[in-house]
């Protein structure tokens, strides 16, 4: 229901048709009629066969389909056989990687309480959370997980982790209040969401939501409505694809309609078609892309970044905006005392005098005062708490051996409303009470004068500015160890302890490193503005406090007029899992490739929208994780950055390895277009080419994915979006270099079709396998690489070479195998021949590749 938060609790009792006894039978099932099951709705998923027919809609698959079925009709089984082998590895590859995608909406299933405590017919049962219904009356204590959202009706102290949905770790106070005006979900003091848990106190609260209605049933719709959009990489190839396929046909018709002119068979031309066809496409080119990028993945797991899709490692190379979470991303997600104001001073927390005085009393009043445990590693209780703990034990202050020597012998618990919290004990022989809390609570029931007042209510300003949060200190001497509400007055000030969730070390300078690399990073958190602001100007994202933003300040832009917006901020505060999705949208419409961190159930839907979701591998939830394209295990910002770098590089060397197929298929393509135009033989078996495209040339392809990675790429801006791999320069590569390499293959086609036409074809083979293999080298780099560190840097390159030329020489001389491959035998001038001209291919484009360094310099 709409904005309850803004209603009384008779007023939603009356609107929920309920009572403070809850709902009777009659109630329940009239309820249930109406709203349905508390359940999240289910994404209907494809099935596995669904999804592995899918993998042949494209339409380069399309034309090898057609390629093995004319080679099943002329009777060429082996090239049928080869073609459908390849077709059906990559429609497995496709459909393990689509269905291993994301299963969000299950992960937000298990965030479900199994059972809810609810007044029925005015008694306390358990039921399954899935029967809860609207006007429900639920019974909450510490530890219950949170069914439904509610407006609470009752309230004891209770404190909720909303993290799951705010993203921040702290608990929430809650209390029964009506409030006036529009809040974020995490001000909603007077409402509990399903989805968070309880950590302290009781309350009722009537239910308001179930099912898809509710604050995660929201974010379920979110992420089904968030689309995943192509990498570069994929929108490249895919781009690529098309344009070769039409390519394809306009060269095979060509080609086709020259044979016929020429009064070839039918078959026959359609024989020189095939083998063109087969020529043209890269058939390995979409299983070397996954190859390498699985590689990659490999290498990232060992620096903590876990890659969940495989495209996410090349698309982390062109990333432009990396939107971050706060807590436990950029900062360690553990609050930290930063300063203390004492003697009317505010002291830096490192710089304090502990041994004696005012210093001392306020530290060891911080031990006292305090329900948390810290024992070995282990931290029990409130964050804030845990961390007055840890900073006694920082100098040598034991809080069992203080709370020991000083017992507590009476105490009023802290309480949501009072914003307090009050203990006895006997200080060297005097009766003292204790107290902490919220300082515009305590300044009231201070003795204070007119300047004390003013110092506080100054340093308390000042240290808020800086994004602290404070805890103020309190004491009086009392004469009985019974103490109640009236006593918490007349106290004498001890002094203020501010604290906060630092920053990582190496958040700093990995925000540094992204602006260089010419990546924006920008905050987005369910803090306040003033602490989101204070981290950030801290570790460099915000230059200027104007830059930064709530959430609530978006809500009334229009989708187009946010686009114009988003440059001008790189702190957003207090959003919604709405705000998070429509900044990445954005920026995406802006033409960026965006990043999105994350650890909350409120994340997943931003995660999903952005080009490469990030989840927290020890904070995250499952859904974040679910939705994520990449699991840091270390919850490091700096892990991102170090994951763009090996993007850029993985990016590189699948550019280096595409260069390789498309210059060696090129030059298959311009010799069996010169066959046909001079009235030759088909120079290739479509089985010869397939041999090429899947063996020799797949090898050195990997390998080329593999070259050793170099910092050198984040000194460069992230290429644009609809920047293409086949640009002017890429393309003139390849048409050059394939023209040479198939000038090698026709010199010896010519040579042995002096002997026979099948002695030219082995001839043809033979030369453009070897010269695609010492391809390999050229492609390592832009700039030769002969006498060079270069060219001995990938042991990998050598290893497919040498692999390349064993299963070259099986099919040349090893009869039965040769056999298969349509190969005849060669004479010793024949492989002179044959390794020359493939030796020369290397020689001429290192000298070109030094003519053109050459003239740059220039």
């Amino acid at each position: 229901m709409m904005n309850d938060y803004l209603k009384s609790k008779e007023q939603v009792i009356k609107e929920t048709e309920s009572s403070l006894n809850g709902l009777n039978d009659a109630e329940v099932r009239k309820h249930t009629e109406i709203y349905g099951k508390n359940e999240i709705a289910e994404e209907k998923q494809k099935s596995i066969f669904f999804i592995f027919f899918e993998q042949f809609k494209d339409f380069l698959v399309i034309i090898l389909i057609a390629a093995a079925l004319v080679s099943a009709i002329l009777g060429d089984i082996e090239s049928t056989i080869v073609i459908l082998a390849v077709i059906t590895l990559n429609a497995i590859l496709g459909t393990v990687q689509t269905v291993n995608a994301t299963k969000s909406l299950d992960s937000l299933k298990k965030l479900s309480a199994p059972n809810a405590k609810v007044l029925r017919n005015g008694q306390t049962i358990v039921i399954p959370s899935a029967d809860v219904t609207v006007g429900d009356v639920v019974l909450l204590e510490a530890g219950d997980y949170i069914c439904a959202d509610g407006r609470i009706i009752e309230n004891a102290s209770l404190k909720v982790n909303e993290s799951a949905l705010t993203g921040e770790s702290l608990s929430v106070d809650k209390e029964d209040a009506v409030f006036k005006e529009e809040l974020p979900l995490g001000d909603r003091l007077n409402m509990v969401y399903s989805g968070s848990f309880v950590t302290y106190g009781r309350a009722k609260f009537i239910v308001t939501d179930i099912g898809m209605n509710t604050e995660v049933g929201k974010i379920a719709g979110l992420i089904k409505s968030a689309k995943e959009r192509k990498t570069p990489l994929q929108a490249n190839l895919d781009n690529f694809g098309k344009k070769l396929s039409i390519g394809i046909l306009l060269i095979c018709a060509l080609v086709f309609g020259l044979s016929v002119y020429r009064g070839e068979a039918l078959m026959n031309a359609f024989l020189f078609a095939v083998a063109l066809a087969v020529a043209a496409i890269p058939e390995a080119l979409s299983s070397i892309v996954t190859i390498v990028l699985s590689f990659g993945t490999q290498k990232m797991s060992k620096e903590n970044a876990i890659i969940r899709k495989l495209q996410a490692v090349e698309g982390l190379g062109s990333v432009s905006v990396i939107c971050s979470d706060k807590t436990g991303t950029l900062t360690q997600n553990k609050m930290t005392v930063k300063k203390i104001f004492v003697d009317g001073k505010i002291i830096d927390a490192g710089n304090g005098d502990f041994e004696i005085g005012h210093q001392k009393r306020l530290l060891l009043s911080s031990l006292l005062c305090n329900d948390a445990v810290c024992k070995n590693g282990e931290e029990i209780g409130d964050p804030t708490e845990t961390a007055l703990v840890n900073f006694g034990s920082k100098y040598n202050f034991d809080f069992e051996y203080i709370r020991e020597k000083y017992p507590r012998l009476s105490e009023i618990p802290f309480d949501s409303d009072r914003k307090l919290m009050t203990t006895v004990h006997n200080v060297n022989g005097v009766l003292t009470m204790l107290t902490k809390g919220a300082t515009d609570v305590l300044i009231d029931r201070m003795i204070l004068s007119d300047s004390e007042k003013s110092a506080i209510i100054e340093a308390t300003e000042k240290l808020s500015e800086q994004g602290l949060r404070l805890l103020a200190f309190a004491y009086k001497e009392i004469k009985s160890e019974k103490v109640c509400l009236e006593d918490e007055n007349e106290l004498s000030f001890m002094g203020l302890i501010a604290m906060m969730d630092p920053p990582r070390e190496e958040s700093k300078a990995a925000v540094a490193e992204c602006i260089s690399a010419g990546i924006k990073p920008v905050m987005i958190t369910g803090d306040h503005k003033v602490t989101a602001a204070a981290i950030a100007g801290e570790i460099g994202i915000l230059k200027d406090y104007s830059e930064a933003a709530e959430g609530s300040e978006i809500d009334d832009l229009s989708d187009e007029q946010l686009k114009e917006y988003v440059p001008t901020k790189s702190v957003y505060a207090r959003v919604s899992p709405e705000h998070k999705i429509r900044i990445v949208r954005a920026w995406q419409e802006r033409g960026n490739i965006v990043a999105m961190t994350g650890d909350g159930v409120n994340d997943a839907p931003a995660l999903k929208q952005a080009d490469i979701g990030v989840a927290m591998g020890i904070t995250g939830t499952e859904v974040s994780k679910d939705a994520a394209s990449m699991v840091l295990a270390d919850d490091n910002f700096a892990t991102i950055v170090k994951a763009v770098n090996n993007g850029r590089n993985i990016y590189a060397n699948i550019k280096r390895s595409i260069q390789f197929l498309l210059s060696g298929n090129t030059a298959g393509i311009i010799v069996v277009l010169f066959a046909s135009l001079a009235a030759l033989p088909v120079p290739f078996a479509a089985v010869h080419l397939l041999f090429i495209n899947l063996l020799t040339d797949s090898l050195p392809a990997i390998a080329l994915g593999l070259e050793p990675h170099s910092n050198d790429v984040m000194k460069e801006k992230p290429r644009p979006i609809n920047e293409s791999i086949l640009t002017k320069s890429f393309l003139l590569s390849v048409i050059s270099e394939g023209l040479i390499i198939a000038a090698a293959a026709v010199i010896c086609f010519l040579y042995g079709l002096n002997t026979s036409n099948e002695t030219g074809s082995t001839m043809a083979f033979a030369s453009i396998c070897l010269s695609r293999l010492i391809h390999g080298f050229n492609c390592k780099s832009e700039k030769p690489v002969l006498f060079t560190n270069k060219f001995f840097n990938n042991k990998f390159i050598f290893g497919a070479f040498g692999i390349g030329v064993i299963l070259l020489s099986l099919v040349l001389f090893v009869p039965g195998i040769s056999g298969i491959f349509k190969a005849v035998s060669l004479n010793v001038s024949q492989i002179i021949l044959i390794a020359a001209t493939s030796i020369g291919t290397f020689i001429i484009i290192q000298f070109l590749k030094l003519i053109k360094k050459l003239l740059k310099k220039k």
